[in-house]
């Protein structure tokens, strides 16, 4: 029985400490699911592991792609699921770890299945924005896909806003001539192995702390020279991300310095109460203290293996 035990939780929780704990007592590598950190540009701003954490276990999808490709979690999916099972050959154990809720939920359930879509519809569609703006993808979804729009509106409104998400809808109702909610919820990929889900959580004034000292750490590593040398590509979509966004506004001097490094810390922790609200919705993951022995995880792990 292969198992992939797969580590959750918000950011600055210590997820990366205990992935690397995992990875050396059962012998094995760590897949890396943290959309922020596949860019080799953003190193600083994304909390990418250290020198030292990565030479202590063997990582993949780390800084292996740069912020000028398109990269989306269906070619994540295709790429991690080939690593998996080439790595599944010698071993029963990987570790999945990462913020990501879309990127894991992909690897675990697999990713509804979307046709290819002509690149002259994305061009199109995208060139009807810039013209038109957002109410444009708005209407265009309201119109091809009515059921889809109405949901959104009920659950999720700020995808409303989106504009790379809505081209999304937008173009693939376009291109393939049916509601993009008619490709959702189709039957996933078999996977070949078995999930073990741990979460790591805090009390959120000690989760907050945590991240705020975190912010700290990376302006006192240079995080602002970093956002500054990725300034004149500021409008790429992986840098539309929390720690470089509110510094480009400072750039801008529509921010002041210090206003800018509060603003990240704010939306940081708006982030990490959203990543815990999307981990929480999995019924199957066990939540541990972040400091919880590591001891008592292996416990758990050893337990779900033979329950398996």
């Amino acid at each position: 029985m292969k198992h992939l035990i797969t580590i959750v939780g918000p950011t600055a929780i210590g997820k990366t400490a205990l992935s690397i704990i995992l990875a050396n007592h059962y012998k094995c590598e760590i897949i890396s699911c943290d959309s922020r950190q596949f860019f080799k540009e953003m190193t600083i701003g994304t909390a990418v592991p250290s020198t030292t954490e990565l030479a202590a276990a063997p990582h993949h999808f780390i800084q292996n792609k740069s912020i000028f490709e398109n990269y989306s979690v269906g070619d994540f999916e295709k790429e991690a699921i080939k690593k998996m099972e080439e790595l599944f050959l010698t071993n029963d154990y990987v570790v999945l770890v990462g913020g990501s809720g879309l990127y894991v939920n992909a690897i675990l359930k697999g990713f509804d299945d979307f046709p290819e879509i002509d690149p002259s519809v994305r061009e199109a569609v995208n060139a009807q924005y810039e013209k038109l703006g957002i109410i444009y993808l708005q209407e265009q979804l309201k119109a091809l896909d009515l059921a889809y729009f109405d949901k959104i509106t009920n659950e999720n409104p700020q995808t409303l806003q989106n504009p790379q998400r809505m081209m999304r809808f937008v173009e693939v109702c376009i291109g393939s001539g049916q509601p993009y909610s008619s490709f959702l919820n189709q039957k996933k990929n078999e996977r070949s192995f078995t999930p073990i889900l741990i979460g790591l959580e805090a009390e959120r004034s000690l989760m907050y702390n945590r991240i705020n000292q975190r912010v700290d750490i990376m302006i006192n590593e240079g995080l602002l020279a970093e956002a500054k040398g990725l300034y004149i590509n500021r409008e790429l979509n992986a840098l539309q991300t929390v720690g470089y966004r509110e510094l480009f506004s400072y750039l801008d001097g529509d921010f002041s310095l210090e206003f800018a490094i509060e603003e990240i810390k704010k939306n940081t922790r708006r982030f990490a109460k959203r990543q815990l609200t999307w981990f929480k919705r999995e019924e199957n993951t066990k939540w541990f203290h972040f400091e919880t022995p590591y001891s008592k995880i292996i416990d758990y792990v050893n337990s779900k293996k033979l329950d398996h």
